[in-house]
């Protein structure tokens, strides 16, 4: 039979095995006999379609896994790596510097992240620092000695890329003096010296991690680029014998920690171990890709992972986008669904969603969730499933917006413009979904979830074309629904 005869219950053999059945069941009315009947329907049944194939879908494949951030940053990735972490043996940061910050809650214990993986949590894993990060010893030491105050052991657990490159404190002198010269044009920097270190590393004079470990080299080439910046920044002071007395005190404990972990990463994925990697920032802050000059100063988006770790792209398997189930951001620069966050629905926003940078400490913009903006972010990074966070801030509101279209100058738009000016005047139309009044946190499953809830987060799902794995229905470690890998689109 042609498979399209046997896709529909048409066709002169499946109407005579059904005429057969007939006359057996005529004959025995006992239940022994309706139930042989039964089976002899489903024989007949499976002859035509084939047999059913019972088997398990195949075990998730071997590879890298990645939490990206897919907006403004601050979208709750830190929580998805925490979760995740407990299952991998390697976490990674692979980008980015201390200007990251992931808030986690264990147990009532508030931890703050900023260098390193939030992975460092599974006392079974091990964590990287790759070579794309660049590293201010200071606050990384500082947060390692955090971390054991709360009683959480790092040592033996804690590498670092020889080849990362160090940023100084004169580093975020530099970075603070710059952005106070923008006055009214300011870009909205942390002031963590991550843009002078880049530029000190594009330059070709920075100093590595791995330097330390060569004294005499180290030296030579930390007086050379601070006396570069005093040259170049008017006003710059720096105690060049201060400083190296400092790194000298700490370079046995750094180099303890310094390994090639190009090598070690690709050793532990030849040996089957499994790798998460950590994203920091996001991809509208992308140096290439966000909304320059409004950015970081490097690449938060999926290719980081490619340079900043050392890694092939075909070892690279779960691509995971973490999305705001509305718009944040924090600094200067275009955000077209921003709403006003002193009054009204931008203030709910804001005071449910405990809306404050970690690393600034600044309040976050709000706004509407934005479907075009997201899919700009799919479009780059090609995510294989969603991370939807803080979904239950939205409890209350009586209905939701989402952002469907960008319109120009009466022209709709197919993607996010790289033009500033165009971007801030765009037009944006929206969908207007009713809300729901239901507590959510402790709904363990999507069908708990009230309905109009269920549709919000379909309706993202359809809009975005990536299908949403984890939900985010509270504050708390375990306040995630998991609806499981089938919800992943890895093929």
């Amino acid at each position: 039979m042609a498979a399209g005869a046997a896709a529909v219950f048409t066709g002169a053999n499946f109407m005579s095995s059904q005429g057969s059945e007939k006359v057996s069941e005529c004959a025995d009315n006992t239940v022994v006999g309706l139930l042989q009947g039964l089976t002899r329907k489903l024989s007949n049944i499976e002859a035509v379609l084939g047999t059913l194939d019972t088997k398990p879908p195949p075990p998730k494949k071997h590879g890298i896994d990645i939490v990206l951030g897919a907006q403004w940053g601050d979208e709750g990735k830190g929580k998805l790596v925490d979760m995740l972490s407990q299952e991998y043996d390697v976490c990674a940061r692979v980008a980015g510097g201390s200007n990251a910050g992931h808030t986690i809650v264990v147990d009532g214990v508030t931890y703050k992240f900023h260098l390193l993986p939030s992975g460092i949590l599974n006392a079974e894993a091990i964590c990287l620092i790759g070579n794309g990060v660049v590293v201010h010893l200071p606050s990384f030491l500082k947060e390692l000695d955090a971390l054991e105050t709360q009683g959480i052991s790092y040592k033996g657990r804690v590498f670092i890329s020889d080849r990362a490159h160090l940023v100084f404190d004169f580093h975020q002198a530099v970075d603070g003096a710059l952005e106070q010269r923008l006055g009214r044009n300011k870009i909205g920097t942390t002031k963590k010296g991550i843009g002078p270190a880049y530029a000190s590393k594009i330059s070709r004079n920075g100093v590595r991690v791995g330097d330390l470990k060569n004294w005499e080299y180290f030296e030579q080439r930390f007086r050379a680029l601070a006396e570069h910046h005093m040259r170049s920044y008017e006003g710059l002071e720096v105690d060049i014998e201060g400083e190296l007395a400092y790194y000298k005190s700490v370079s046995e404990r750094i180099s303890g920690m310094t390994r090639d972990t190009i090598g070690l990463t690709n050793k532990k994925y030849n040996e089957g171990k499994k790798i998460l990697v950590e994203g920091a920032n996001a991809t509208m802050l992308d140096i290439d890709f966000g909304t320059y000059p409004y950015v970081t100063s490097s690449n938060p988006s999926v290719g980081s992972v490619l340079t900043g770790l050392g890694v092939s792209p075909r070892k690279l398997n779960g691509i995971y986008g973490t999305v705001k189930a509305y718009c944040t951001r924090v600094g200067e620069g275009p955000f077209p669904t921003e709403l006003d966050i002193s009054v009204g629905i931008g203030h709910h926003l804001a005071n449910v969603g405990h809306e404050i940078g970690t690393t600034t400490g600044r309040s976050r913009r709000c706004g509407w969730l934005d479907i075009p903006q997201l899919k700009y972010s799919v479009a780059i990074n090609g995510f294989t499933s969603l991370n939807l966070t803080k979904v239950d801030v939205l409890t209350g509101l009586p209905n939701i917006k989402l952002a469907t279209k960008y319109k120009y100058k009466g022209e709709y738009l197919s993607t996010m413009p790289a033009s500033l000016s165009q971007l801030q005047d765009v037009e944006v139309e929206f969908e207007t979904l009713p809300g729901w009044t239901e507590d959510i946190t402790r709904c363990k499953t999507f069908d708990q979830l009230p309905v109009n809830c269920q549709n919000y987060i379909l309706r993202i799902e359809h809009l975005s074309g990536v299908p949403i794995r984890w939900i985010g229905v509270g504050p708390n470690r375990l306040d995630v629904i998991d609806r499981g890998e089938e919800f992943e689109s890895l093929e």
